[in-house]
């Protein structure tokens, strides 16, 4: 699997995620995506109460340990590499979180469009 080249959604380098928790299609701390990444982890989310709320009541529980994976479970606050179509979705249904654009990869642009995802810049 090789990387897509990592830039970000402003134009400059893809600035690091999450390594606490580990997150990213490579779980290398970066929302960096590449051809196999199905579902596009590319949105680097600070996630709210009400967006993984949200996430488990669409049927992708988040917060919820899962030893066996690797998966400490998410808690508000905490940055993740979130399915730009996820992303998409809670915008709709208008509870998307804050957004790291130095985080989030540009190929999400590719399924939000890039004044959407600055609506929720968590540095605005």
């Amino acid at each position: 699997m090789e990387k897509d080249p990592s830039f970000n959604v402003l134009g400059g380098p893809l600035a690091p995620c999450s390594t606490d928790p580990m997150t990213g299609f490579f779980r290398n701390g970066a929302c960096d995506t590449c051809a196999q990444d199905q579902g596009s982890h590319t949105v680097c989310a600070v996630l709210t109460a009400e967006f993984l709320a949200y996430s488990k009541y669409v049927g992708n529980d988040l917060s919820t340990p899962r030893p066996e994976y690797g998966f400490p479970g998410l808690k508000p606050g905490d940055s993740w590499c979130l399915c730009a179509g996820r992303f998409m979705q809670a915008h709709a249904e208008g509870c998307a979180p804050q957004v790291n654009l130095a985080a989030t990869h540009v190929r999400a642009t590719e399924i939000v469009p890039v004044d959407v995802l600055r609506l929720y810049d968590k540095d605005a």
